[in-house]
């Protein structure tokens, strides 16, 4: 990994300049180009380093979301997996060691739509969803300092 992709890794995990040109004003502050961030976060992307570059929205603020739970035989959890990873409404997706082994968050424009989606999983899966919506808001923060060889 190159230097300024360590530094894109690191120096934006939170507070990504609020302006209709973020990937500049990043530029300006690392000393390169627009196009160099802008190609260093599609290498970063292409690589499977990086998932998503955008905002995190405070839950239910702008649309609706729950995190999911479903209980998924051993033999479909590959396939089921990849079927809800490509729906660009959800967020993560992995893997539990429980009885509901495969959990998801979702969001959606509206409740409603929100409601759909999970039919459509349902429908598509054959499986039940459990959806667990938030009750108590808590932030954690997930950026930490990285730390290279």
């Amino acid at each position: 990994m190159n230097t300024l992709e360590k530094r894109l890794l690191n120096d934006f995990q939170r507070d990504l300049p609020p302006s209709p040109t973020p990937f500049a004003v990043m530029a300006e502050e690392l000393g390169v180009t627009e196009e160099d961030v802008i190609g260093g976060l599609r290498t970063l992307t292409e690589r499977g380093v990086v998932s998503r570059v955008g905002p995190v929205f405070r839950p239910q603020r702008c649309g609706a979301s729950s995190l999911v739970a479903m209980t998924v035989p051993e033999t479909r959890l590959e396939a089921v997996a990849e079927l809800i990873n490509a729906f660009p409404e959800v967020n993560h997706n992995y893997e539990r060691e429980h009885r509901f082994n495969l959990w998801f968050v979702i969001t959606a424009d509206t409740e409603e739509h929100l409601q759909a989606l999970l039919q459509h999983i349902e429908q598509q899966t054959g499986l039940a969803t459990l959806p667990l919506p938030m009750l108590t808001e808590y932030h954690i923060d997930l950026g930490f300092p990285l730390q290279w060889d």
